[in-house]
Protein backbone atom coordinates (compact mmCIF):
# COMPACT_ATOMS: atom_id res chain seq x y z
CA UNK A 1 0.00 0.00 0.00
CA UNK A 2 1.16 3.54 -0.62
CA UNK A 3 0.23 7.19 -0.39
CA UNK A 4 0.15 8.52 -3.96
CA UNK A 5 0.95 12.20 -4.42
CA UNK A 6 0.85 14.29 -7.60
CA UNK A 7 3.09 17.33 -7.61
CA UNK A 8 2.59 19.95 -10.36
CA UNK A 9 1.69 17.11 -12.72
CA UNK A 10 0.85 18.07 -16.32
CA UNK A 11 0.85 16.19 -19.59
CA UNK A 12 0.60 16.95 -23.28
CA UNK A 13 0.59 14.45 -26.12
CA UNK A 14 2.12 17.22 -28.23
CA UNK A 15 5.92 17.18 -28.00
CA UNK A 16 6.04 20.96 -28.22
CA UNK A 17 2.85 22.28 -26.61
CA UNK A 18 2.22 25.91 -27.49
CA UNK A 19 -0.77 26.67 -25.29
CA UNK A 20 -3.01 25.28 -22.53
CA UNK A 21 -5.24 23.78 -25.20
CA UNK A 22 -2.40 21.36 -26.05
CA UNK A 23 -2.50 19.80 -22.57
CA UNK A 24 -4.54 16.74 -21.59
CA UNK A 25 -3.72 17.35 -17.90
CA UNK A 26 -3.15 20.75 -16.28
CA UNK A 27 -0.81 21.23 -13.27
CA UNK A 28 -2.44 18.77 -10.84
CA UNK A 29 -1.71 18.82 -7.11
CA UNK A 30 -3.41 15.92 -5.39
CA UNK A 31 -3.00 13.23 -2.71
CA UNK A 32 -4.53 9.77 -2.40
CA UNK A 33 -3.93 8.57 1.14
CA UNK A 34 -2.71 5.07 1.90
CA UNK A 35 -5.44 2.44 2.06
CA UNK A 36 -8.24 4.64 0.70
CA UNK A 37 -10.92 3.72 -1.85
CA UNK A 38 -11.10 6.48 -4.44
CA UNK A 39 -12.82 7.15 -7.75
CA UNK A 40 -11.79 9.33 -10.69
CA UNK A 41 -15.07 10.44 -12.24
CA UNK A 42 -15.69 12.39 -15.42
CA UNK A 43 -16.84 12.23 -19.04
CA UNK A 44 -14.85 10.73 -21.91
CA UNK A 45 -11.83 12.84 -22.83
CA UNK A 46 -11.44 14.59 -19.47
CA UNK A 47 -8.04 13.00 -18.73
CA UNK A 48 -8.97 10.12 -16.39
CA UNK A 49 -7.18 7.32 -18.21
CA UNK A 50 -4.19 9.56 -18.99
CA UNK A 51 -3.78 10.25 -15.29
CA UNK A 52 -4.17 6.58 -14.37
CA UNK A 53 -1.56 5.54 -16.93
CA UNK A 54 0.88 8.13 -15.56
CA UNK A 55 0.42 6.79 -12.02
CA UNK A 56 1.00 3.21 -13.19
CA UNK A 57 4.07 4.16 -15.25
CA UNK A 58 2.63 3.28 -18.66
CA UNK A 59 2.97 6.98 -19.58
CA UNK A 60 5.66 9.51 -18.63
CA UNK A 61 4.27 12.96 -17.71
CA UNK A 62 5.46 16.06 -19.55
CA UNK A 63 5.90 17.94 -16.26
CA UNK A 64 5.81 17.29 -12.53
CA UNK A 65 6.20 14.25 -10.34
CA UNK A 66 4.36 11.20 -9.07
CA UNK A 67 5.43 10.21 -5.56
CA UNK A 68 4.75 6.96 -3.70
CA UNK A 69 5.15 7.44 0.05
CA UNK A 70 7.09 10.64 -0.64
CA UNK A 71 9.54 9.08 -3.14
CA UNK A 72 9.49 10.13 -6.83
CA UNK A 73 8.70 7.22 -9.15
CA UNK A 74 8.76 8.95 -12.56
CA UNK A 75 11.81 6.96 -13.63
CA UNK A 76 10.51 3.61 -12.36
CA UNK A 77 8.91 1.03 -14.65
CA UNK A 78 5.35 -0.21 -13.94
CA UNK A 79 6.84 -3.43 -12.56
CA UNK A 80 9.15 -1.55 -10.18
CA UNK A 81 6.22 0.53 -8.89
CA UNK A 82 4.36 -2.61 -7.78
CA UNK A 83 1.13 -1.31 -9.29
CA UNK A 84 -1.67 -3.65 -10.37
CA UNK A 85 -3.91 -2.31 -13.12
CA UNK A 86 -7.25 -3.76 -14.25
CA UNK A 87 -8.31 -2.57 -17.69
CA UNK A 88 -11.66 -2.02 -19.37
CA UNK A 89 -11.42 -5.35 -21.20
CA UNK A 90 -10.40 -8.51 -19.30
CA UNK A 91 -6.75 -9.48 -19.74
CA UNK A 92 -6.35 -13.23 -19.15
CA UNK A 93 -4.25 -16.06 -20.53
CA UNK A 94 -6.94 -18.06 -22.35
CA UNK A 95 -4.91 -21.28 -22.61
CA UNK A 96 -4.18 -21.35 -18.85
CA UNK A 97 -6.52 -22.48 -16.11
CA UNK A 98 -7.95 -19.92 -13.72
CA UNK A 99 -5.58 -21.28 -11.05
CA UNK A 100 -2.53 -20.74 -13.28
CA UNK A 101 -3.71 -17.24 -14.24
CA UNK A 102 -3.92 -16.26 -10.58
CA UNK A 103 -0.68 -18.02 -9.72
CA UNK A 104 1.29 -16.40 -12.55
CA UNK A 105 2.41 -13.22 -10.70
CA UNK A 106 3.39 -15.23 -7.61
CA UNK A 107 5.42 -17.76 -9.55
CA UNK A 108 7.21 -14.88 -11.29
CA UNK A 109 8.24 -13.68 -7.84
CA UNK A 110 9.71 -17.10 -7.07
CA UNK A 111 7.32 -18.01 -4.24
CA UNK A 112 7.27 -21.64 -3.19
CA UNK A 113 4.34 -23.69 -4.49
CA UNK A 114 2.75 -24.18 -1.07
CA UNK A 115 2.52 -20.41 -0.62
CA UNK A 116 1.21 -20.01 -4.17
CA UNK A 117 -1.49 -22.63 -3.53
CA UNK A 118 -2.63 -21.02 -0.29
CA UNK A 119 -2.73 -17.49 -1.70
CA UNK A 120 -4.55 -18.44 -4.91
CA UNK A 121 -7.19 -20.38 -2.99
CA UNK A 122 -7.69 -17.43 -0.60
CA UNK A 123 -8.23 -14.93 -3.44
CA UNK A 124 -10.41 -17.38 -5.42
CA UNK A 125 -12.71 -17.71 -2.43
CA UNK A 126 -12.97 -13.92 -2.03
CA UNK A 127 -13.86 -13.54 -5.73
CA UNK A 128 -16.20 -16.55 -5.90
CA UNK A 129 -13.88 -18.31 -8.36
CA UNK A 130 -13.20 -21.47 -6.36
CA UNK A 131 -15.59 -23.55 -8.47
CA UNK A 132 -13.81 -22.65 -11.74
CA UNK A 133 -10.15 -22.83 -10.64
CA UNK A 134 -9.45 -25.82 -12.90
CA UNK A 135 -11.29 -24.40 -15.93
CA UNK A 136 -9.46 -22.95 -18.90
CA UNK A 137 -9.88 -19.19 -18.91
CA UNK A 138 -11.26 -19.23 -22.46
CA UNK A 139 -14.36 -21.04 -21.16
CA UNK A 140 -15.27 -18.29 -18.70
CA UNK A 141 -17.97 -15.65 -18.99
CA UNK A 142 -16.99 -11.97 -19.35
CA UNK A 143 -17.60 -11.18 -15.68
CA UNK A 144 -15.61 -14.25 -14.57
CA UNK A 145 -12.70 -13.20 -16.80
CA UNK A 146 -12.77 -9.72 -15.29
CA UNK A 147 -12.70 -11.23 -11.80
CA UNK A 148 -9.62 -13.20 -12.83
CA UNK A 149 -8.01 -9.91 -13.99
CA UNK A 150 -8.82 -8.38 -10.62
CA UNK A 151 -7.55 -11.47 -8.83
CA UNK A 152 -4.12 -11.23 -10.47
CA UNK A 153 -3.72 -7.83 -8.82
CA UNK A 154 -5.10 -8.89 -5.47
CA UNK A 155 -3.11 -12.10 -5.21
CA UNK A 156 0.13 -10.19 -4.66
CA UNK A 157 0.56 -8.86 -1.14
CA UNK A 158 3.25 -6.32 -2.12
CA UNK A 159 1.21 -4.03 -4.40
CA UNK A 160 1.36 -0.29 -3.75
CA UNK A 161 -2.12 0.23 -5.23
CA UNK A 162 -4.67 -1.29 -7.58
CA UNK A 163 -5.89 0.90 -10.44
CA UNK A 164 -9.19 0.12 -12.18
CA UNK A 165 -9.79 1.66 -15.62
CA UNK A 166 -13.57 1.38 -16.22
CA UNK A 167 -13.45 -2.36 -15.36
CA UNK A 168 -17.20 -2.99 -15.59
CA UNK A 169 -17.83 -1.59 -19.07
CA UNK A 170 -18.13 -5.01 -20.74
CA UNK A 171 -20.08 -6.60 -17.87
CA UNK A 172 -23.81 -7.27 -18.19
CA UNK A 173 -25.81 -4.64 -16.25
CA UNK A 174 -27.41 -7.17 -13.90
CA UNK A 175 -23.94 -8.39 -12.84
CA UNK A 176 -22.38 -4.95 -12.34
CA UNK A 177 -23.87 -4.38 -8.90
CA UNK A 178 -22.45 -7.73 -7.72
CA UNK A 179 -18.93 -6.85 -8.83
CA UNK A 180 -19.15 -3.34 -7.36
CA UNK A 181 -20.19 -4.85 -4.06
CA UNK A 182 -17.40 -7.41 -4.31
CA UNK A 183 -14.78 -4.70 -4.91
CA UNK A 184 -16.02 -2.82 -1.85
CA UNK A 185 -15.77 -5.98 0.26
CA UNK A 186 -12.25 -6.63 -1.04
CA UNK A 187 -11.14 -3.13 -0.12
CA UNK A 188 -12.55 -3.46 3.39
CA UNK A 189 -10.87 -6.86 3.81
CA UNK A 190 -7.40 -6.05 2.42
CA UNK A 191 -7.20 -2.25 3.00
CA UNK A 192 -5.39 -1.68 -0.31
CA UNK A 193 -5.16 1.76 -1.93
CA UNK A 194 -7.62 1.57 -4.83
CA UNK A 195 -8.34 4.14 -7.55
CA UNK A 196 -11.33 3.42 -9.78
CA UNK A 197 -11.81 5.30 -13.06
CA UNK A 198 -15.36 5.62 -14.36
CA UNK A 199 -17.79 7.94 -16.15
CA UNK A 200 -20.69 6.47 -14.13
CA UNK A 201 -21.56 8.42 -10.99
CA UNK A 202 -23.41 5.42 -9.50
CA UNK A 203 -20.31 3.23 -9.84
CA UNK A 204 -18.17 5.97 -8.30
CA UNK A 205 -20.44 6.66 -5.34
CA UNK A 206 -21.06 2.99 -4.49
CA UNK A 207 -17.36 2.09 -4.60
CA UNK A 208 -15.44 5.12 -3.35
CA UNK A 209 -15.15 6.87 -0.02
CA UNK A 210 -14.00 9.98 -1.89
CA UNK A 211 -14.39 11.00 -5.52
CA UNK A 212 -12.17 13.23 -7.66
CA UNK A 213 -14.31 14.82 -10.38
CA UNK A 214 -12.34 15.64 -13.52
CA UNK A 215 -13.23 18.19 -16.17
CA UNK A 216 -11.02 19.48 -18.96
CA UNK A 217 -7.85 17.88 -17.59
CA UNK A 218 -8.32 19.25 -14.07
CA UNK A 219 -9.66 17.87 -10.80
CA UNK A 220 -12.42 20.40 -10.11
CA UNK A 221 -13.55 18.87 -6.80
CA UNK A 222 -12.48 16.10 -4.43
CA UNK A 223 -14.90 15.00 -1.77
CA UNK A 224 -17.39 12.47 -0.48
CA UNK A 225 -20.44 11.62 -2.61
CA UNK A 226 -22.56 13.66 -0.21
CA UNK A 227 -20.28 16.71 -0.46
CA UNK A 228 -20.35 16.57 -4.26
CA UNK A 229 -24.13 16.40 -4.24
CA UNK A 230 -24.94 18.95 -1.55
CA UNK A 231 -22.16 21.47 -2.14
CA UNK A 232 -20.68 21.27 -5.64
CA UNK A 233 -17.75 23.69 -5.80
CA UNK A 234 -17.86 23.98 -9.59
CA UNK A 235 -20.80 24.26 -11.96
CA UNK A 236 -19.59 21.16 -13.83
CA UNK A 237 -19.88 19.08 -10.65
CA UNK A 238 -23.41 20.40 -10.15
CA UNK A 239 -24.31 19.50 -13.72
CA UNK A 240 -22.56 16.11 -13.84
CA UNK A 241 -23.61 14.76 -10.43
CA UNK A 242 -27.29 14.04 -9.86
CA UNK A 243 -30.20 12.86 -11.97
CA UNK A 244 -31.13 15.29 -13.33
CA UNK A 245 -28.22 17.64 -12.69
CA UNK A 246 -28.31 20.95 -10.87
CA UNK A 247 -30.44 23.80 -12.19
CA UNK A 248 -28.04 26.61 -13.20
CA UNK A 249 -29.47 30.03 -13.99
CA UNK A 250 -27.51 33.05 -15.17
CA UNK A 251 -28.25 36.07 -12.95
CA UNK A 252 -27.07 39.62 -12.42
CA UNK A 253 -26.23 41.28 -9.12
CA UNK A 254 -28.60 43.69 -7.39
CA UNK A 255 -28.15 45.80 -4.25
CA UNK A 256 -29.42 43.06 -1.90
CA UNK A 257 -29.43 39.95 -4.05
CA UNK A 258 -29.50 38.65 -7.61
CA UNK A 259 -32.09 38.72 -10.36
CA UNK A 260 -33.13 36.73 -13.44
CA UNK A 261 -36.14 37.75 -15.53
CA UNK A 262 -38.58 39.28 -13.06
CA UNK A 263 -37.43 37.07 -10.18
CA UNK A 264 -35.46 38.70 -7.38
CA UNK A 265 -33.60 36.43 -4.94
CA UNK A 266 -32.44 37.93 -1.66
CA UNK A 267 -29.03 36.69 -0.51
CA UNK A 268 -27.80 36.47 3.10
CA UNK A 269 -26.04 39.71 4.04
CA UNK A 270 -22.54 38.23 4.45
CA UNK A 271 -22.71 36.46 1.07
CA UNK A 272 -24.07 39.58 -0.63
CA UNK A 273 -21.20 41.63 0.77
CA UNK A 274 -18.66 39.07 -0.37
CA UNK A 275 -20.24 38.98 -3.85
CA UNK A 276 -19.84 42.73 -4.31
CA UNK A 277 -16.25 42.59 -3.04
CA UNK A 278 -15.40 39.85 -5.55
CA UNK A 279 -17.14 41.64 -8.43
CA UNK A 280 -15.28 44.84 -7.61
CA UNK A 281 -11.95 42.97 -7.45
CA UNK A 282 -12.45 41.01 -10.66
CA UNK A 283 -14.29 43.62 -12.69
CA UNK A 284 -17.29 41.34 -13.15
CA UNK A 285 -17.78 37.86 -14.52
CA UNK A 286 -20.42 35.25 -15.26
CA UNK A 287 -22.74 34.92 -12.27
CA UNK A 288 -25.00 31.87 -11.83
CA UNK A 289 -27.37 30.58 -9.19
CA UNK A 290 -27.60 26.82 -8.78
CA UNK A 291 -30.10 24.62 -6.95
CA UNK A 292 -30.67 20.87 -7.07
CA UNK A 293 -34.06 19.68 -8.44
CA UNK A 294 -34.46 17.74 -5.16
CA UNK A 295 -34.40 21.02 -3.20
CA UNK A 296 -36.86 22.97 -5.37
CA UNK A 297 -40.15 23.09 -3.46
CA UNK A 298 -43.47 23.01 -5.34
CA UNK A 299 -46.90 24.05 -4.10
CA UNK A 300 -50.28 23.77 -5.82
CA UNK A 301 -51.55 27.07 -4.38
CA UNK A 302 -50.00 30.42 -3.37
CA UNK A 303 -47.49 30.08 -0.55
CA UNK A 304 -45.28 32.42 1.47
CA UNK A 305 -42.11 33.45 -0.44
CA UNK A 306 -43.11 31.28 -3.41
CA UNK A 307 -43.05 32.41 -7.04
CA UNK A 308 -45.75 31.57 -9.60
CA UNK A 309 -44.46 29.29 -12.36
CA UNK A 310 -45.88 27.52 -15.40
CA UNK A 311 -45.71 23.72 -15.63
CA UNK A 312 -44.15 22.76 -18.96
CA UNK A 313 -43.66 19.01 -18.67
CA UNK A 314 -43.90 16.06 -16.28
CA UNK A 315 -41.74 12.95 -16.63
CA UNK A 316 -42.94 10.00 -14.55
CA UNK A 317 -40.04 7.74 -13.55
CA UNK A 318 -41.98 5.45 -11.22
CA UNK A 319 -40.66 6.26 -7.75
CA UNK A 320 -40.37 9.97 -8.55
CA UNK A 321 -41.37 12.53 -11.16
CA UNK A 322 -39.37 15.29 -12.84
CA UNK A 323 -41.40 18.47 -13.31
CA UNK A 324 -40.11 21.09 -15.76
CA UNK A 325 -41.26 24.63 -14.99
CA UNK A 326 -40.90 28.07 -16.48
CA UNK A 327 -39.87 30.64 -13.90
CA UNK A 328 -38.69 34.12 -14.79
CA UNK A 329 -38.29 33.13 -18.43
CA UNK A 330 -36.02 30.15 -17.73
CA UNK A 331 -36.68 26.41 -17.39
CA UNK A 332 -36.19 24.80 -13.97
CA UNK A 333 -36.54 21.17 -12.98
CA UNK A 334 -38.00 19.90 -9.70
CA UNK A 335 -37.93 16.32 -8.45
CA UNK A 336 -41.11 15.13 -6.74
CA UNK A 337 -41.66 11.91 -4.83
CA UNK A 338 -44.48 9.67 -6.04
CA UNK A 339 -46.52 10.51 -2.93
CA UNK A 340 -46.41 14.28 -3.56
CA UNK A 341 -49.39 16.02 -5.22
CA UNK A 342 -48.67 16.99 -8.80
CA UNK A 343 -49.43 20.61 -9.77
CA UNK A 344 -51.37 21.10 -13.01
CA UNK A 345 -50.64 23.96 -15.46
CA UNK A 346 -49.48 26.33 -12.73
CA UNK A 347 -47.40 25.88 -9.61
CA UNK A 348 -45.78 28.01 -6.91
CA UNK A 349 -42.06 27.55 -6.46
CA UNK A 350 -39.88 28.05 -3.40
CA UNK A 351 -36.08 28.14 -3.63
CA UNK A 352 -34.81 27.60 -0.05
CA UNK A 353 -31.87 29.89 0.70
CA UNK A 354 -29.82 27.13 2.38
CA UNK A 355 -29.74 25.14 -0.89
CA UNK A 356 -28.98 28.06 -3.22
CA UNK A 357 -25.41 28.02 -4.58
CA UNK A 358 -23.86 31.14 -6.12
CA UNK A 359 -21.14 30.73 -8.77
CA UNK A 360 -18.79 33.32 -10.24
CA UNK A 361 -17.09 32.16 -13.43
CA UNK A 362 -18.09 28.55 -12.59
CA UNK A 363 -16.48 28.55 -9.11
CA UNK A 364 -18.59 28.40 -5.95
CA UNK A 365 -18.72 31.79 -4.24
CA UNK A 366 -18.60 31.56 -0.48
CA UNK A 367 -18.29 34.23 2.17
CA UNK A 368 -15.26 34.07 4.39
CA UNK A 369 -15.44 33.33 8.14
Amino acid sequence: MAEIRLRQLAHSYNRQPASEADYALHALEHVWEQGGAYALLGPSGCGKSTLLNIISGLLTPSHGEVLFDGKPVNQLSPQARNIAQVFQFPVVYDTMTVFDNLAFPLRNQGLDEARVQARVEEIAEVLDLSAVLRKKARNLSADEKQKVSMGRGLVRDDVSAILFDEPLTVIDPHLKWKLRRKLKQIHEQFNITMIYVTHDQLEASTFADKIAVMHGGRIVQFGTPRELFERPRHTFVGYFIGSPGMNLVEVHAEADGVMFGDIHLVLPGHLQEHLHERLAATGGGRLQVGIRPEFVQLWDSPFDDAYPARVLDVEDLGTYRIVTLELGGVALKARLGEDRPLPVAQAWVSLPAQWLMLYLDDELLEAGP
